[in-house]
Parts: C-alpha cells; structure tokens; sequence
C-alpha cells in the first residue's frame, strides 16, 4: 500500500503565496508522473500541473506563468509552488502519484490519490 500526504494549503489573500507539498511512502519501487488536481465546489476535478521523473511539466492554461511544479525523487516529494494566488484558485488541491510496486513477484503500476489540502484565496 502507498500513502500520499499533502500539506501546505491554507487561507491567503488575493496576489499572496503558497507551496503545496505532497509525500509518498510505502511500497514503490519507484514514481512516474506526479501530479496537482484541484477541485472547487459544484465544479470537476481538474489538473493543475504533472511532473514526469525525468522533470518534464505540464500545466493548465489559468496557472501558467504563476505556478511551478517540482520533484525531489530521492524523497518522493512534489511541491506546488503557487504566486499570485487568485480568487478562482480557491479549491481542494490533490495529489496523485503513478507508482510503479512489485506485487507477488510481479511489477505493477497503480494510481495513488492523497486526502487534499484546502487552499483559500480571499480578495
């Protein structure tokens, strides 16, 4: 089993700051993409960013130019950094990691979803 734990979401004015962070433990023999979905309310859950091993990125239009996804592999660590925070970004921010486990001898690969982290930007 894997377990993803997000932090650093919180309540911030408009044009203000925040770095999500979101950590994998457990059974993996290693991570694919790493990936940012945010979900507000009465709305579809949306991808944010995504982040490959090899640091290949992937944002959507809204937070081009304001967010900035990272990996530290050795850790099993992503990070959002999010500026100039907007009103419409309100929304549950959640992780999700593409782990690649060995199972009965044999290697699979799951999707794994943490428990989200609130952020709320207020103008």
């Amino acid at each position: 089993q894997v377990q993803l734990v997000e932090s650093g979401g919180g309540l911030v004015q408009a044009g203000g700051s925040l770095r999500l962070s979101c950590t994998a433990s457990g059974s993996i023999v290693s991570i694919s993409t790493m990936d940012w979905y945010r979900q507000a309310p009465g709305k579809q859950r949306e991808l944010v960013a995504g982040i490959t091993s090899s640091g290949s990125t992937t944002y959507t239009d809204p937070v081009k130019g304001r967010f900035t996804i990272s990996r530290d592999n050795a850790k099993n660590t992503v990070y959002l950094q999010m500026n100039s925070l907007k009103p419409e970004d309100t929304a549950d921010y959640v992780c999700n990691a593409a782990v690649l486990q060995l199972s009965d001898g044999y290697y699979v690969r799951r999707n794994y979803w943490g428990q989200g982290t609130q952020v709320t930007v207020t103008s």
